[in-house]
């Protein structure tokens, strides 16, 4: 068996002769390229699991063909530059393209192969997990405190085999938080499979989640795809009562016959689930069976909005530019401190979710480099609904007097919500005086006559 394949691209015909010489003593299929040209052809032909690139090239520059590899595919190759003449600038923009390493001639042959070692593990690293890298937040990002607890928790639960309910707000990253828990186990090389609640119907849902059997054919549903891998369900609540009652079985059971089958099928794959917070309160009505509940939340994970780790906002600003330069080609921009520091202040009402949407739309409007405040009080200019709880309300994007008003409004409201509709013991709590409460109650149009215990 022959071992990694290393191209390595360079003007120079000696530099090339004496790293193929080198390479191949030390066990690797090494091919040549002496510029642009030959290494794509050679890359065309066989992709391979690392890449020397020299920077300085007639032709074509190593740093535009990096950005160029980059742009086009995400094949897990990595790519360690070279050259005798560097500057800081040119490597903080290599690196920033993805590439793995800096080397500088005259090249050293120790530390030629320690890179070259470690750039191929990273490369295997990376297929391995390329499958669960394909979501926009595979692997969660923060540097914050919360985060940092939140991904040794998850750590944490990834070993246990026990269901798993993650409960945060929509677009919080609950899948990607699935993803961590799947990828950090032992059945990381195992299929994930995402369901989307909302897209199951009672009417062909026996046939999606056990798959069908028709004669010598058999054709395997979401349950037998996962395998002993893991089975996500997005958003527990969308489940039609038929497929509540179909997935209640099947965790009883702990199997399930195909459509049109006669043998059971065993059901080996982890289960997680997401749900939106007071899941658990509002189990047993008529959005969610209270024991299918039962058999999803073993173990819960909560994951928290953006805005309860609001500092991380910049981290995530960069990362979501990058990704979308690198995979989608778009033009590279940057945040201004102040555009920064006003996102880090916004309240995020669709979440992560939302920003990766912003930064989608920045870069595909284009413009300057450097994205200015002025044009992300444009994009966030879209008043948020007035039924939205204050937390999620945009404050800074309104003039003091009226921020101040929704502020006492939402504050009242549910002062008032915890005084049972008493005025008395509102004015008691929130330290007014009751005849001057009153009046502010009306001028806020604060409703308390309808407000009850309920």
């Amino acid at each position: 068996m022959s071992g990694p394949h290393i191209l390595v691209v360079d003007d120079e015909a000696d530099i090339r002769g004496l790293l193929k010489e080198i390479l191949s003593e030390e066990g690797y299929e090494v091919d040549v390229a002496a510029n642009a040209a030959q290494a794509r052809a050679s890359r065309a032909r066989q992709v391979p699991d690392l890449v020397l690139l020299d920077i300085w090239m007639p032709d074509v520059d190593g740093i535009t063909l990096l950005r160029e590899w980059s742009a086009a595919a995400a094949d897990g190759c990595p790519v360690v530059m070279m050259s005798g003449h560097g500057t800081v600038e040119t490597a903080v923009e290599a690196t920033r393209l993805g590439a793995f390493d800096f080397v500088e001639k005259p090249l050293s042959l120790a530390k030629l192969l320690r890179t070259v070692e470690r750039a191929l593990d990273a490369g295997r690293r990376h297929r391995q997990s390329a499958r669960l890298l394909g979501s926009p937040l595979a692997v969660p990002l923060g540097k914050s405190k919360l985060m940092q607890q939140l991904r040794a928790e998850a750590q944490q639960l990834a070993a246990n085999p026990s269901p798993v309910l993650l409960i945060g707000e929509p677009g919080s990253g609950r899948e990607a938080f699935g993803r961590y828990l799947h990828d950090r186990g032992p059945r990381a090389a195992a299929p994930f499979v995402a369901l989307i609640a909302s897209s199951l119907r009672d009417a062909d849902a026996e046939a999606r989640l056990f798959g069908r059997e028709e004669g010598s054919q058999k054709t395997p549903g979401a349950l037998e795809e996962a395998a002993n891998g893991t089975l996500f369900i997005h958003e527990l609540e969308d489940l039609p009562p038929g497929v509540q009652r179909l997935l209640v079985g099947v965790f009883e059971s702990g199997g399930f016959t195909r459509l049109g089958g006669t043998e059971p099928v065993s059901f080996r794959a982890r289960v997680l689930s997401s749900a939106q917070p007071g899941i658990e309160q509002r189990a047993g009505g008529e959005a969610l069976r209270r024991d299918l509940l039962a058999h999803l939340n073993v173990l819960i994970m909560r994951v928290p909005p953006l805005r309860e780790y609001a500092e991380d906002v910049p981290e995530l600003l960069r990362h979501h530019v990058d990704r979308l330069v690198d995979t989608d080609g778009l033009p590279f921009r940057r945040f201004s401190v102040a555009a920064q520091n006003r996102l880090r202040n916004y309240p995020w009402p669709d979440n992560v979710r939302e920003l990766r949407h912003l930064v989608h739309r920045l870069l595909i409007h284009g413009g300057s480099e450097e994205i200015r405040l002025e044009e992300i009080e444009r994009e966030l200019a879209v008043q948020t609904p007035p039924d939205e709880p204050l937390v999620k309300q945009d404050l800074l994007a309104l003039p003091l007097r009226e921020a101040r008003e929704q502020f006492e409004r939402a504050y009242l409201q549910q002062q008032l919500l915890l005084c049972n509709g008493k005025v008395g013991q509102l004015a008691k709590r929130v330290g007014m005086e009751r005849t001057h409460l009153y009046r502010k109650l009306r001028s806020l149009g604060v409703d308390f006559r309808n407000i009850s215990e309920d």
